[in-house]
């Protein structure tokens, strides 16, 4: 007997049974679009070397990461006690964090889709927000609960969060089971929430298709993913039910022709539907991956690649540890979902916490990872160079730390209260050069 996470990825991939379907949909989708799908896969240059981070930036573990759509090297994060970060990872020392936006954790952002110096936030706290980055000023556009505290039975989270780029609508989904629509010039709701879960339980995922946006994928802890016609949007109007055998952590369109799913699951699997236009009673293809977790972690989600336009690379930090040279380490896993094969895993010594939050750059060859309450970049290896420079290759630790921090960046727990970030209500916080230590190394 083994364990199936500790093989080659492709030994974990269950063919599931598909029908052959004539549907005209279909029959449009393999002639037009299929064709400027390349034949030849080319060769994926991973990012498997870290080359700068920011120890301890936030107070609490990091539950999100969004790239800025023009600025390419500046990092949005949130964390699990509402702080905005913003990083400059390329000058590494500039960095923000804003603590007065929520109240707990921040769990999705989106970009404005009309101000790139704005961003859209759905917390915990039930309310959703609007924050000029500049300034850290922000605008409550939801508050589900404007009555405060009524009780556990009572209190509404937000979860998911996209935008509607075309009708101009943010939408968000609470712990509920419903969906709410907010106008994204005028900032406010537009007509009742709808039921598009099972009632009573959390939305925790919306993306909107990038080629046809009027087709929503949802996914929850009904173990459903759900696809949806915003145009006909009502309570039980889904016109695709992707069942799941556990909780859905996330599910995607692919990134170009958005005509694949991929979702994550808490029963240790990635599925994968290769067209939304044919038959969806079962995936293509389960692969079996490492992610399932019990508490004091942020949910693992299996992202695309966006500048992949063989729509088949796909990242996700890995849950269970292995032995690297004595030291115990969770890789993120690089996995092609065409094949189920494991491309690369990339690890770093000094990294011994997990890494549930992996986001892809959408124009660079860059990997951000949320491990703990530290943010780290990680870049292809210069192959030419034998030895890797000191110089390209810099950490800035914030707060208080052990000696032992010095030698490991991983050395605290996901959820520790030593909430040394100080951040009061109200105020911008901003990390001082006088709290925090550069280090380089190699």
């Amino acid at each position: 007997m083994f364990c199936p996470h500790r093989v080659a990825m492709e030994h974990g991939v269950i063919p599931a049974p598909r029908r052959s379907t004539q549907h005209s949909v279909n029959y449009i989708f393999e002639r037009q679009l299929r064709p400027h799908v390349p034949a030849i896969k080319p060769e994926y240059l991973i990012p498997d070397q870290v080359t700068c981070g920011v120890i301890r930036y936030h107070s609490r573990r990091v539950t999100c990461l969004e790239f800025h759509p023009t600025n390419n090297n500046i990092l949005l994060s949130g964390d699990k006690k509402g702080q905005l970060g913003v990083w400059d990872f390329d000058k590494v020392s500039e960095k923000t964090v804003y603590g007065n936006i929520h109240s707990c954790l921040l769990n999705s952002m989106r970009f404005s889709t009309i101000n790139d110096g704005a961003v859209f936030g759905a917390s915990s706290d039930g309310t959703a927000s609007y924050t000029d980055l500049e300034t850290g000023i922000s605008e409550s556009l939801m508050d589900l609960n404007p009555d405060g505290w009524q009780g556990p039975n009572k209190w509404k989270m937000l979860y998911g969060l996209d935008i509607h780029s075309e009708k101009g609508l943010i939408l968000v989904s609470d712990n509920f089971g419903f969906l709410h629509m907010l106008d994204a010039r005028t900032k406010k709701q537009i007509g009742d929430a709808i039921l598009i879960h099972k009632k009573g339980s959390k939305v925790v995922g919306l993306h909107c298709n990038p080629v046809q946006p009027d087709v929503l994928l949802s996914c929850g802890n009904d173990h459903y993913a759900r696809l949806w016609d915003i145009r006909r949007l009502e309570a039980g109007s889904s016109f695709a039910d992707l069942s799941h055998r556990r909780v859905v952590n996330s599910a995607y369109f692919s990134p170009h022709t958005g005509s694949k799913i991929l979702t994550t699951a808490q029963d240790n699997r990635i599925r994968v539907w290769d067209s939304i236009y044919g038959n969806m009673e079962s995936p293509s293809r389960e692969i079996v991956h490492s992610h399932d977790f019990n508490r004091h972690l942020t949910g693992f989600r299996a992202e695309w690649d966006p500048k992949d336009t063989t729509e088949s690379l796909a990242v996700i930090g890995r849950y269970i540890s292995e032995n690297y040279n004595g030291i115990a380490l969770h890789p993120i896993d690089f996995i092609d979902v065409s094949t189920g094969q494991l491309v690369a895993e990339v690890l770093d010594p000094n990294i011994t916490t997990i890494t549930p939050v992996n986001k892809l750059h959408p124009k660079d060859d860059v990997l951000a990872s949320g491990s703990s309450r530290s943010l780290f970049i990680w870049r292809p290896k210069d192959k030419s160079e034998a030895v890797q420079s000191d110089e390209r290759k810099t950490f800035i630790t914030c707060g208080k730390g052990d000696k032992k921090s010095k030698k490991k960046f991983g050395g605290e727990s996901d959820d520790s209260d030593d909430d040394s970030f100080s951040a009061k209500k109200g105020k911008m916080s901003k990390t001082k050069s006088v709290a925090c230590t550069k280090t380089k190394t190699r």
